[in-house]
């Protein structure tokens, strides 16, 4: 699953980067702890031109009543050992649900990065995932619905995201899912509601290895009520090693690239 995850980067940068312009209602605070029911930046099939902000946690527009459906698996019921090379069937595109959204309400869910943890402790034991290449944010592969709340009419726009099986990477740390990420260049196809559903299914695949690497961080992310930069600091070492470093004062660890004042032994 992805039930957390980061999105700092300054919204600037996001429009330049996705060619997109704020919707005139957005408002957003940078956050490091996204969390299920609170309201983040996306970028919707049917206004790929604008960001918006939806709420993390989709409600299907038939519900009624509201509900948090914060992932989406992509091999629905089917894939119960979540095997990395499954071949098989799309459940998704079944789930009563999720089988509208996915063909017809897609959108791209900007990251930094996402926080796992292994299967068996969850967020007791959290680490922060992120690109090596150093590209922030990321697309993941998501899909929204529109809900009106029967009692008091309020019109929700909410998401999932998307997930596959685990990668290497994630299975080294004991995680069994991961979120879909999207390379730039299948995002058009992913938000173009004209592509042909065959190569959705094809998009639905684990990330790729070497992709991204991972750290620990501090448990107290896993409190829905904390948030600041201090969340993703490193608590220990990288699970793949990125540097070798020349040290000649003291050694400090950074998360995700903060600090580019390091000495690289090349």
């Amino acid at each position: 699953m992805c039930g957390r995850y980061a999105i700092v980067t300054k919204i600037k940068e996001i429009e330049k980067k996705f060619g997109v312009t704020p919707a005139p209602t957005f408002s957003f605070i940078p956050n490091t702890n996204v969390s299920a029911g609170e309201y983040a930046p996306v970028i919707t099939s049917d206004a790929p031109q604008i960001l918006q902000t939806l709420r993390f946690g989709l409600t299907p527009h038939w519900a009624q009543k509201s509900m948090l459906f914060i992932n989406a698996r992509s091999e629905g019921d089917h894939n119960k050992d979540d095997l990395y090379n499954y071949q098989g069937a799309r459940g998704i595109l079944e789930k009563p649900s999720f089988r509208k959204p996915i063909r017809s309400q897609r959108c791209i869910v900007l990251a930094d990065c996402f926080i796992e943890g292994p299967k068996d402790v969850g967020l007791n034991k959290p680490f922060c995932l992120y690109l090596q290449n150093g590209q922030r944010p990321f697309a993941m592969a998501g899909i929204w619905d529109e809900w009106i709340n029967p009692q008091t009419k309020e019109n929700v726009k909410s998401f999932s995201i998307i997930t596959t099986a685990a990668n290497d990477l994630l299975r080294r740390i004991g995680h069994h899912r991961s979120p879909l990420v999207l390379a730039n260049e299948d995002i058009n196809d992913w938000m173009s509601l004209s592509t042909p559903l065959e190569r959705i299914v094809e998009l639905m695949r684990p990330p790729q290895e070497n992709l991204f690497n991972a750290y620990p961080i501090s448990p107290a992310i896993k409190d829905p009520r904390a948030n600041g930069m201090q969340l993703l600091q490193p608590i220990g070492e990288r699970v793949s090693p990125e540097y070798r470093y020349e040290v000649t004062q003291e050694l400090q660890l950074f998360g995700m690239g903060e600090s580019r004042a390091r000495l690289r032994k090349k």
